[in-house]
C-alpha cells in the first residue's frame, strides 16, 4: 500500500502571486496536488513516486509550464526547480531541534521536469554544500545517480476535462537496495524520511507545494519533513 502526501500551497506571498496571475487566492488554493510513493514488490526494487497535480479550471490548466515527454531530453541536468519541477527530499534521520546546531544529517535531492530531465544531488548537511549547482549524488567517482521513467509515464502526461478539471501525471522510479527489517536504501542513504514537493510555474510565477512548509517556503528544512511509512 502506497503512502499518499497532499501537499498544500505554501502561502507565503500568495496574495502577491495571486494579483501577478490576475486570480482569486480562492482559485489558487483549488488547485490539489498530491503524491503516492511505494516500494515495488519485485526486483529489481525501486522507491515509485507518482505524483498527481490538478488543476480546477481549463483556463489555469493551460497556464501550467508543463512540457511534454521528449525522450530524447531524458538525463542530468542541473537547474530543474527553476522551471516547473518534480521534487522529493529523502533522509535517514532528522535532528531534533535541541541538536540542530551539532548534528549534521546528510540527504538526497531528486529533482524532475515533466519532459524527462531529472537530476540527483547529495547534501552532507541543510544546504551543505552551498555551491550552485549541488554536488551530484554519485554512484562512484565517475557516474552520476540515475532515476528511470516508467513506461507509462510518456502516456500519462494531461488530459482536458472541459467540464470539471484538468490532470496531469508522471511516475519517477528511484533504484533502492532492500535491507534487514524491511528498510530501503536509495545510493547508501536509508529512506527514513521523505519531503516530496512540486513548484508549478504559471507563466511566470512560481507555486510551492509540500505536506508543511517553513516560512518563508523551504524545502530543505527537515523539521517539515514526513516520516516514511510502509
Amino acid at each position: 500500500m502506497s503512502q499518499a502526501f497532499h501537499l498544500r500551497l505554501a502561502t507565503d506571498s500568495l496574495a502577491t502571486k495571486a494579483q501577478q496571475l490576475g486570480v482569486s487566492i480562492a482559485a489558487l488554493s483549488e488547485i490539489r496536488v498530491s503524491v503516492h510513493a511505494d516500494i515495488s514488490q519485485t526486483s529489481p526494487f525501486y522507491l515509485q513516486l507518482h505524483y498527481q497535480i490538478n488543476m480546477p479550471t481549463p483556463s489555469m490548466a493551460h497556464r501550467l509550464e508543463w512540457p511534454v515527454w521528449q525522450p530524447d531530453k531524458v538525463g542530468f541536468v542541473d537547474y530543474l526547480w527553476e522551471e516547473t519541477c518534480l521534487e522529493c527530499f529523502i533522509s535517514a534521520k532528522t535532528p531534533q531541534p535541541s541538536t540542530l546546531a551539532v548534528t549534521k544529517t546528510p540527504y538526497i535531492e531528486i529533482n524532475a521536469s515533466p519532459d524527462g530531465r531529472y537530476a540527483l544531488y547529495q547534501f552532507d548537511d541543510y544546504r551543505h554544500p552551498d555551491t550552485l549547482p549541488p554536488p551530484a549524488l554519485m554512484t562512484d567517482l565517475q557516474t552520476r545517480a540515475t532515476l528511470d521513467w516508467p513506461t507509462s509515464s510518456p502516456n500519462s502526461s494531461s488530459g482536458i476535462n472541459l467540464a470539471r478539471s484538468v490532470d496531469f501525471e508522471r511516475y519517477l522510479h528511484i533504484p533502492v537496495t532492500p535491507l534487514p527489517h524491511q528498510q530501503y536504501a536509495v545510493y547508501g542513504t536509508v529512506i527514513e524520511y521523505l519531503h516530496p514537493c512540486v513548484i508549478l510555474w504559471l507563466d511566470k510565477t512560481a507555486l510551492y507545494f509540500a505536506p508543511s512548509h517553513a516560512t518563508p517556503p523551504d524545502f530543505h528544512n527537515r523539521q517539515h519533513w514526513s516520516q516514511f511509512v510502509l
